[in-house]
């Protein structure tokens, strides 16, 4: 079969303006990395300026240090455990079992360990359950030949906006998720990063503020920044100088920006554990200047102080609707596809196109082929059932 000029097409039609907020990694595409009106996923780029910005930014020696990849090649970055409705789980006896969610969780003596299973530090353990979306997340894991211990655990639903309870910590010292932050390999292959990152500072106030739900400062300081804080690159950064990669990372620092969730090293912002990542790009970011940060104040997006939801968002799908095809497509990968952003229209031809929040949907008359591309991957869904592949490559019955 010769379908290779449509799929081509289609790849090209799929602007990555679409590109879903908090897109679903590939290990598992149908969920989402929390909603798209997630405070995580919001645009933060017309913010104002926080009224602290320049104090906190003195307190964590913005004018004296470089931003810094806190990631890379095994083993340093942040592992994560793709896990199904088939593992085993088990329960954990946590340090503060008060603020930690009971489980069971599914981890064992092969789930991944940061810094791997004889390190020190945090030792953190994340697991991504693909089937329920549900993601696991432990602080000082370890095994002990099936006697698990953890100083904290926490269970978050990627469908919701729902906060842990104020107070209470999670994996990270902020009480917030740790794997919705983490730069990751194949977001930048994609080029497009619709999230905020994940990073550090050594002081901080013993304060919180929305969407962080716990602190761990040193000591009550207005200076210091307190956890949740939200920092963005200036507009005003001259990024002509980087690689097409290092300006996709510059791009998401400028709307996205970075959430303050732990104590440790000043602007060391973290990403996912990849054998991909390489020393090229990784330089590059490290020539970023701290000082090119601000704080904004993301006050003005909570609706609920027990929520992650953003102020006056409109859910994507309020004013359209999916169907037939598109709607098994959908159901199959919710998290790719995402909401909806216009009900589906028809072209002279009789074929179907129906933009979404994670990119373009079309169904092929001649032969009733349904396929969706993200501008990275396309999913068909055909006499061969549903497969992907990358934009870059081709499936095997396609011809040359």
């Amino acid at each position: 079969m010769r379908l290779l000029p449509w799929l081509a097409a289609l790849a090209l039609l799929a602007a990555p303006a679409h590109a879903l907020a908090g897109s679903a990694p590939s290990e598992a595409p149908g969920c989402p990395i929390f909603p798209a009106d997630n405070v995580w996923n919001a645009d933060v780029a017309s913010l104002p300026v926080h009224p602290s910005s320049a104090q906190w930014l003195a307190s964590a020696n913005a004018g004296t240090t470089l931003l810094h990849p806190d990631f890379g090649r095994p083993p340093y970055g942040m592992p994560w455990t793709v896990t199904d409705q088939a593992h085993s789980l088990v329960s954990i006896a946590f340090d503060y079992a008060a603020e930690s969610d009971p489980g069971p969780y599914p981890f064992d003596g092969s789930t991944s360990i940061e810094g791997g299973q004889n390190a020190d530090g945090d030792r953190h353990a994340i697991m991504l359950d693909r089937d329920s979306c549900r993601l696991y997340e432990l602080y000082a894991a370890r095994w002990n030949g099936g006697r698990p211990t953890a100083g904290s655990g926490a269970i978050f639903d990627l469908t919701s906006d729902a906060l842990r309870p104020s107070t209470w910590t999670s994996a990270d010292a902020a009480g917030l998720a740790i794997f919705p932050g983490l730069l990751r390999y194949d977001e930048v292959l994609a080029g497009a990063i619709t999230h905020a990152i994940r990073f550090t500072v050594r002081q901080t106030d013993r304060s919180f503020i929305w969407p962080a739900r716990h602190q761990a400062g040193a000591r009550q300081d207005p200076s210091l920044p307190p956890m949740g804080a939200r920092f963005r690159l200036k507009a005003t950064f001259d990024a002509s100088a980087y690689s097409p990669r290092a300006r996709t990372v510059i791009t998401a620092l400028q709307h996205y920006g970075l959430i303050l969730a732990d104590n440790g090293s000043d602007w060391f912002f973290q990403g996912t554990e990849d054998a991909r990542w390489d020393d090229g790009l990784l330089d590059e970011l490290k020539r970023i200047r701290a000082a090119q940060f601000e704080a904004v104040d993301e006050s003005s997006l909570m609706a609920d102080p027990n929520s992650a939801a953003v102020k006056g968002a409109t859910a994507a799908g309020s004013s359209c609707a999916y169907v037939l095809g598109f709607r098994t497509l959908h159901d199959a990968l919710p998290g790719a596809i995402g909401g909806c952003l216009d009900n589906q229209a028809f072209a002279a031809n009789g074929d179907a196109l129906q933009h979404a929040t994670g990119g373009l949907l079309v169904w092929r008359k001649t032969d009733n082929w349904t396929a969706f591309t993200d501008g990275y991957r396309t999913w068909v869904n055909g006499p061969f059932g549903l497969q992907q592949r990358l934009n870059t490559d081709r499936f095997s019955w396609e011809g040359g």
